[in-house]
């Protein structure tokens, strides 16, 4: 894993690149354009490389309100999976939390990705709820970690952009 690289998506190409990873990964929530040029006004959006291989993102959204957990999601493309890619885009996004002054963080994942659900729950994420959207048929699970995990020697991995 010495070659992976997490950079803060900086232009449009790498907003595409990261718009590109959110759709394959939950395209039940397929994102256009001027969406994702909306988040990356508002959140920290991030890839990540394998080299000069595109494997994964990451969203860091702020807390909301009094109390409110920073949000922490990360997409790894099914190719790439099972390969800490993941857990490396996870502890960056952690990191981030902890500059924002996070006591919890919070994930929300599409109920049908297994994956994803036992990827929180193995970092002790508990779910809090699970509802559809308005308008919508799929059934989504928000879960919540507090306290906020405790800085590890495995936190350090080779991370641009930071």
């Amino acid at each position: 894993m010495t070659d992976l690289r997490i950079e803060l998506v900086d232009g449009d190409a790498m907003l595409e690149q990261w718009r590109y990873v959110h759709n394959v990964v939950v395209p039940a929530a397929a994102m256009s354009v001027e969406g994702a040029r909306e988040r990356v006004g508002r959140f920290r959006l991030e890839n990540a490389y394998l080299g000069d291989e595109l494997v994964g993102c990451s969203t860091v959204r702020p807390p909301e309100g009094e109390g409110g957990g920073v949000t922490v999601i990360a997409r790894v493309l099914p190719a790439y999976r099972g390969r800490g890619f993941g857990a490396a885009l996870y502890e960056n996004g952690i990191a981030h939390a902890r500059v924002l002054g996070a006591k919890a963080v919070e994930t929300c994942v599409l109920a049908v990705n297994e994956d994803g659900l036992r990827f929180a729950g193995r970092r002790g994420f508990v779910e809090v709820e699970r509802y559809v959207l308005d308008g919508e048929s799929d059934e989504w699970a928000d879960l919540r970690l507090s306290p906020l995990p405790e800085v590890t020697e495995n936190d350090s991995f080779n991370i641009a952009g930071t």
